[in-house]
């Protein structure tokens, strides 16, 4: 085992069980924060449902993004730190400033915290939703070089996103002392969760699988949550991960009528294929649902994306997205959430 020690934020999320679950596999020992103790033996079950015994290996502390109390001692003896957590809104907020808060203010705080601590590295997941919007999609892939455009009319989720990860920059810039960071822009994750207690993509896979009559006319990237967990370990360690950005994308977007096919077709779900919801009915919906209002300005666009970069830099090799869905379907089968 080695001697370093790895903060994880974020631990009992889709992408941090990931996360842990491979820092353990490599001989890291591994802290992570969570704001509820009483959820240390679903982490651990999580993790063995991986082939991981974490043991001593793992501790859990106290920490929340809102609050300063429990940073300190969170990075206190740590040589990286992993900034996973995120706040996602399950409903439309009352305001956009309810979401984009704290999304930067914990950013800050957990790069304070490393930066007072004397953590050589920190590594921070944002997403391609800091990367690709509030522009006209292209023929050309998006690559690190593009940023959201934050004025434009997006999601308060999205806005955070991209709010948050220049805040992490303009810190470094400003007040990072000898801290470093990498960064890392997942597209759609996707891939096998290891609770049952589902994220924004899983649960859409498992929508599309049990429940959803017809899809709207968009289009998503794939990552699977492992090699998005693979990224950020790469990106903790490898000196050329310094100061970068690193969109994280397995190929072509697929629309949501190709992502249900694999999904389905996965675990032989024998249906017919989902039909498209209408452009008119999105738009109906939008005036009395908030999360169809997020789709209006979305129907029809393609985003390509590009991780050439991390694959040419850090060695990245990720699944396919077929890879990917595939995963997911199998997994929430595996969990029990698809009725059979």
């Amino acid at each position: 085992m080695t001697d370093d020690q790895v903060l994880v934020t974020g631990g009992t999320g889709f992408l941090g069980t990931h996360v842990i679950a491979q820092l353990l596999g490599s001989g890291h020992r591994v802290r992570t924060t969570v704001r509820d103790l009483g959820r240390e033996d679903e982490l651990r079950e999580a993790l063995a449902s991986a082939g991981v015994q974490s043991g001593d290996a793992l501790q859990l502390v106290v920490a929340d993004l809102s609050e300063d109390d429990g940073w300190n001692d969170a990075v206190e003896g740590v040589r990286f730190v992993l900034h996973v957590a995120s706040p996602f809104p399950p409903a439309m907020p009352d305001s956009d400033d309810d979401v984009i808060r704290p999304a930067r203010e914990g950013a800050l705080r957990v790069l304070r915290a490393s930066r007072d601590a004397g953590v050589d590295r920190v590594v921070m997941t944002s997403s391609f939703a800091a990367v690709g919007y509030g522009h006209e999609p292209t023929d050309e892939a998006f690559d690190e070089h593009t940023w959201t455009n934050v004025d434009a009319p997006l999601s308060a989720y999205i806005r955070s996103k991209a709010l948050a990860e220049r805040a992490a920059w303009d810190f470094m810039d400003s007040e990072g002392g000898d801290l470093e960071l990498a960064v890392v822009n997942p597209v759609g994750i996707f891939g096998p969760p290891l609770t049952s207690d589902l994220s924004a993509s899983t649960g859409l896979a498992h929508q599309m699988m049990t429940a959803m009559p017809a899809v709207p006319r968009l289009a998503t990237t794939v990552v699977d949550v492992r090699d998005a967990a693979d990224l950020h370990l790469r990106a903790m360690t490898d000196p050329a991960a310094a100061g970068e950005r690193f969109l994280a994308s397995t190929g072509e977007p697929l629309t949501f009528q190709e992502v249900a096919r694999i999904l389905r077709a996965a675990v032989g779900h024998d249906l017919p294929e989902l039909p498209l919801l209408p452009d008119e009915a999105v738009h109906q919906a939008a005036r009395t649902d908030p999360g169809m209002a997020g789709m209006v300005g979305e129907l029809g666009k393609v985003r390509r994306v590009s991780s050439e970069k991390a694959r040419t830099v850090l060695g990245w090799t990720p699944r396919s997205s077929s890879d990917a869905l595939e995963a997911t379907a199998r997994a929430l089968r595996d969990l029990g959430l698809l009725g059979e």
